[in-house]
């Protein structure tokens, strides 16, 4: 049994913290937004009144927070966690954020002498209540091995992707091929209609052929070939349009640092902003096929 400092009860965090109190963990959760750490006590665990004492609370504390800047407040601020983190803690930042910001913080918690993994996270809402969570873990061997039992009461696949910040570069390069791969497949089926083809019957094609891939054969767009795909649920979301965009937003941004051409990577970035622009950020990132299927879109 492991103490827990979990900071960053959202729709991700709280399931996850919720998984490690049933795995046998002491876990103390702190959330900005009121009633959050709260309802963690009401599942087992301990309801942190301040950041600092959520950071003091155990061996290992893990971040869930939405952004680069939420990141560098929360561990570099007066009131952070490598300001009141017990010496030798094991620190886990499982938010996606930029590779930069994740290297320039795991830097400063060196600097501080603690031991730090950014540990992004592929699965959304659904994989983080059901355990099965992927995990894209940068930093050192030695510190992965370490967390890699805790991060198995969250998830079934844990990586460790190289050095700090590559648990991020993995993260944003596997949602760059989601987003495009899922806007090719829109158009596919798209394109499908307007010849007469059946839905089902390219599917059942596709599926087993050279046109395979997740964005179809796990998540189809259209309503009807995958019974779990969020398109035959109205596209209430798994993982949102706005959270594709914020990942793809995160690959752009480091395809211009690293001078890297990523043209499909930019469209699909244009896209996603085209729809999440209209309102439909809530929805599941699939469901832009509406977007596609009903429009012509000029970049």
């Amino acid at each position: 049994m492991a103490t827990i400092g979990f900071i960053g009860l959202g729709n991700m965090g709280a399931p996850m913290a919720a998984n490690l109190v049933k795995a046998g963990h002491l876990v103390s959760g702190f959330d900005i937004v009121a009633g959050r750490a709260e309802a963690l006590r009401t599942k087992g665990g301990r309801a942190a009144t301040t950041m600092p004492e959520a950071a003091a609370a155990g061996e290992i504390v893990i971040t869930m927070l939405p952004a680069g800047p939420d990141v560098r407040s929360v561990y570099l601020g007066d009131a952070g966690v490598l300001a009141h983190a017990h010496k030798g803690a094991l620190l886990i930042d499982c938010s996606t954020i930029d590779v930069e910001t994740a290297r320039w913080v795991a830097t400063a918690a060196a600097d501080a002498r603690f031991d730090m993994l950014d540990a992004p996270v592929s699965g959304g809402v659904i994989g983080a209540k059901t355990a099965s969570l992927t995990f894209m873990v940068g930093g050192d061997v030695e510190a992965f091995d370490r967390a890699r039992l805790v991060l198995a009461a969250m998830g079934q696949t844990i990586v460790h992707a190289g050095p700090a910040g590559n648990g991020q570069a993995a993260k944003i390069c596997n949602n760059m091929i989601l987003g495009a791969s899922m806007i090719a497949v829109c158009e596919a089926f798209s394109l499908a209609e307007r010849l007469g083809l059946a839905a089902q019957t390219l599917f059942d094609i596709s599926a087993k052929s050279s046109g395979q891939c997740w964005a179809l054969t796990s998540y189809c767009p259209v309503p009807g070939p995958v019974a779990a795909s969020p398109a035959n649920r109205d596209y209430v979301a798994g993982f949102t349009a706005a959270m594709m965009l914020k990942d793809l937003r995160l690959a752009q941004q480091a395809a211009g640092a690293s001078a890297a051409a990523t043209p499909l990577g930019s469209v699909a970035t244009n896209l996603y902003q085209l729809f999440v622009d209209e309102g439909m950020g809530g929805l599941d990132f699939s469901g832009i096929y509406r977007f596609i299927r009903k429009r012509e879109v000029k970049i």
